[in-house]
């Protein structure tokens, strides 16, 4: 495991910008007031999946190489909760509650705590069956589960505690700027993490060491430092805008 995993680097990298113009995108038409009839679902939605379920994906899957996945989980933990004091406090748009910096601390504890217990899922059908589930749950904060013409709705009662949002089960009047609960999306952290686990086993693919772009990676190597610092120089750019036009 000498060599860095740079195909995994330059993804996040590019997630990272990708995230960026997204926010830009988002602060331009509902903070600034711009007419951006294009971002919009379905685009939006997709765009915002691809993001996230990256930075999950290949989470999950780093948790094989980390030297302690506690320590991440507790660092991810502080910083989300200072998210959200901070969104709370600066009020521009609605607080972040359950973010994706949260659900990276959620689920990075738990697979840390499944590891200590000699339960972690690992290998490639773990791994599949994992992103199948993620899949069919992904509408239980919105209250079914399927898709389509399979898809069920669940009993209302379940969204009916104030206290479940983390779990996804969001109660009477929850919102958060950013929302991503345990279910469904623990399930797809976990699909990354059994095939680490596996490829740390048998090895990882070739192009995982081969792949490289230094400019992503670059980006890739400081995604908590990117995040941290992108909205409030966003904002600002967004009100400079705004101001000379």
């Amino acid at each position: 495991m000498g060599d860095r995993f740079h195909l995994f680097d330059a993804l996040r990298g590019f997630s990272i910008l990708s995230m960026v113009a997204f926010h830009f995108c988002y602060d331009l038409k509902f903070i600034a007031g711009y007419s951006m009839d294009w971002f919009a679902p379905p685009l939006q939605d997709v765009w915002r999946a691809s993001i996230s379920w990256t930075f999950l994906l290949i989470a999950g899957i780093m948790c094989s190489l980390s030297k302690d996945n506690l320590k991440r989980s507790l660092r991810y933990g502080a910083l989300a909760l200072a998210i959200y004091v901070v969104t709370l406090v600066a009020a521009v748009d609605y607080p972040i509650s359950f973010g994706i910096i949260y659900c990276m601390a959620a689920c990075t504890f738990v697979s840390w705590l499944l590891s200590i217990l000699g339960i972690r899922p690992k290998g490639p059908i773990a791994g599949a069956i994992l992103l199948v589930c993620f899949l069919l749950l992904l509408g239980v904060p919105y209250g079914y589960v399927g898709a389509g013409a399979y898809a069920m709705r669940l009993p209302t009662q379940w969204y009916a505690s104030p206290w479940l949002s983390w779990l996804g089960l969001p109660g009477p009047g929850f919102i958060s700027g950013d929302y991503y609960p345990l279910i469904p999306y623990l399930l797809l952290f976990l699909a990354g993490s059994a095939f680490g686990w596996w490829w740390k086993d048998i090895g990882f693919p070739e192009a995982c060491s081969k792949i490289k772009c230094a400019p992503l990676e670059f980006v890739g190597r400081h995604p908590l430092e990117i995040y941290i610092v992108h909205q409030p120089v966003l904002l600002g750019i967004c009100a400079l805008i705004a101001r000379n036009v």
